[in-house]
């Protein structure tokens, strides 16, 4: 537990080090929400019935950033065959590290959302709603990406392959993510139909997330 703790402040660090860390994707965040406006118009009732898909998309699209490094800097520099070599097991460590990519950015974009929502005219229960399904739902972004960032570890510059290898997997959970978040400011779906669906993505995104990027990082130093 020492260990896995020490590489979760390590992975902290780096984060805020490299690439400012969950203050760049705020702002990419914060670039996406601000531009939608002036594209769709000033009308405040389209903006509000599009804007939990505009943040979805826009946590989707913050997300990635960042996590093309996740893997790959240590793979360069030779850190991943110590971790690999460690008494640790490789699963831990990749939860670890996909658990501080979310700490970093995942979670940062949650804690935001309401107040850009009130760029998009949404209503209180749509910010609270927004926040909660961002919460459970970015956890299941993350992981989805570990595994595309394991898979093209190897790779110079594979930022683009990685989005071409996620973001088809990640359309399950905008889907409830935008569902639920739409729920929670009334309609004819149940708030918890689409949260316990997005809730159950995440868990399986973390497991079979875990497991196919150690399996992913074994097969690419075999």
């Amino acid at each position: 537990m020492s260990a896995l703790r020490a590489l979760l402040l390590r992975e902290l660090r780096l984060a805020a080090r490299i690439g400012g860390g969950g203050a760049m994707g705020l702002v990419f965040f914060l670039m996406l929400v601000t531009v939608v406006p002036f594209a769709v118009g000033p009308d405040l009732n389209l903006l509000s019935r599009i804007g939990p898909a505009i943040l979805w998309i826009a946590a989707a699209l913050a997300t990635l950033l960042g996590l093309d490094r996740l893997f790959q800097a240590d793979a360069e520099d030779g850190s991943l065959d110590l971790l690999m070599m460690s008494r640790t097991p490789l699963e831990a460590i990749v939860l670890v590290k996909a658990a501080a990519h979310w700490l970093a950015t995942g979670l940062p974009l949650a804690l935001a959302a309401p107040f850009l929502g009130l760029l998009l005219a949404l209503t209180p229960e749509a910010m609270g709603g927004m926040a909660v399904t961002l919460l459970v739902g970015t956890p299941a972004l993350t992981f989805i990406g570990a595994t595309g960032a394991a898979l093209t570890a190897s790779l110079r510059r594979g930022g683009l392959v990685l989005s071409i290898l996620v973001l088809p997997l990640m359309v399950p959970v905008l889907i409830f993510g935008v569902s639920a978040a739409n729920a929670a400011s009334g309609g004819t779906v149940p708030f918890m139909t689409p949260f316990l669906v997005l809730c159950a993505l995440s868990l399986m995104a973390m497991a079979v997330g875990t497991l196919g990027a150690a399996a992913a990082l074994r097969a690419a130093t075999a």
